[in-house]
């Protein structure tokens, strides 16, 4: 079985083959990372696109920056960089990144309308766009019942994410832009769900962790515990982990 790192890489360079990203096509593209995090996909993403390439992560944490930016320095890769920047608001003018890459950061937006905006926005005419994020079922024909509704509610509170959206909504979102070509969709969930469940069981099952670090692993047990949450949501249909692929249009 694979670990968790490896099964993280291979679902970039999944991403990359879907969005249409490769270093044969992009080996001088700019690229902006939404919601980067410490730059682990970022600095992936500059050593797969090689030296020409320039890649950019925002974040709203100057401490994940501050790894972010570390981290790329250790590894040596000069061609990943990072700012603190509010993606619902971002600085860069219109059409500066050949490749807007978004994962997993459209479930902690407060707007998702102001965040695809924002990315359609920011790409270039014929620039490839590709996003993956947790989605809930789309609930227009089938409404939601109750018991959909607490588990819904109790995944917002405890995860802090402002609320979900269906992937046909964000096809919408993209659509509405008037800016792109017809958006690819996708729910990826059976490729997904195993490795991000495993990665924290991995921590419940070892039990030096209630030995040494004891609020540290309850708060382990308690994030497991969401995370079965999670799983039993998405394997019942209510969550989907949606994925997006367009082309903005040409001028």
């Amino acid at each position: 079985k694979k670990d968790f790192i490896e099964a993280k890489y291979d679902f970039i360079d999944e991403m990359m083959k879907l969005g249409g990203i490769s270093p044969h096509l992009d080996s001088g593209a700019k690229v902006l990372d939404v919601g980067c995090g410490v730059g682990g996909t970022s600095r992936y993403l500059a050593k797969a696109l090689g030296p020409k390439a320039d890649v950019t992560g925002i974040t709203l944490s100057p401490n994940q920056v501050k790894r972010a930016t570390e981290l790329a320095k250790e590894q040596d890769v000069p061609n990943a960089k990072f700012t603190v920047m509010n993606a619902l608001e971002m600085d860069f003018p219109d059409n500066s990144f050949d490749i807007v890459w978004a994962c997993e950061s459209g479930e902690h937006m407060p707007d998702k309308e102001a965040y695809i905006n924002e990315m359609m926005r920011v790409l270039k005419p014929g620039g490839k766009y590709v996003m993956a994020t947790w989605c809930q079922r789309d609930d227009r024909d089938k409404p939601f019942t109750e018991k959909d509704k607490r588990d819904l509610n109790y995944l917002y509170e405890e995860w802090t994410h402002p609320y979900f959206i269906s992937i046909e909504k964000y096809a919408e979102l993209i659509d509405a832009t008037g800016l792109m070509n017809k958006v690819t969709t996708a729910d990826w969930n059976e490729q997904t769900i195993a490795s991000w469940r495993h990665s924290v069981w991995v921590g419940v099952y070892d039990p030096r962790g209630f030995i040494f670090k004891p609020h540290k692993y309850l708060k382990c047990v308690r994030d497991a515990y969401c995370l079965e949450r999670m799983h039993r949501a998405f394997d019942r249909g209510l969550m989907e982990y949606g994925m997006f692929a367009a082309t903005k249009k040409e001028v």
